[in-house]
């Protein structure tokens, strides 16, 4: 859990060793100040088989869209796919 600036933070625990994973769920504006301090390594993508009219973009008007590049893409019996990204 981050209790101070959330860029120095996840900085600071990138530069720990042991090369474990940082995951985010649930915080969109989080994710925003995380992608525009370039500090999102790999982007993992579950994409749900249904429309949805509007919510919130991961890579609103006016944000720079990262170039991404496949690595990897797993369907499951559900429907639902899992596409995993990373910057090109």
């Amino acid at each position: 859990m981050l209790s101070g600036d959330a860029v120095k933070e996840v900085t600071a625990l990138k530069a720990l060793d042991g090369g474990r994973d940082i995951v985010l769920t649930g915080s969109i504006s989080l994710a925003h100040t995380l992608i525009e301090a370039g500090l999102v390594d790999e982007y993992r993508l579950f994409v749900y088989p249904v429309v949805q009219g509007r919510g919130r973009r991961l890579f609103p008007d006016g944000y720079e869209v990262p170039r991404l590049r496949l690595v990897d893409s797993k369907s499951f019996r559900s429907g639902i796919v899992l596409l995993r990204y990373v910057p090109a």
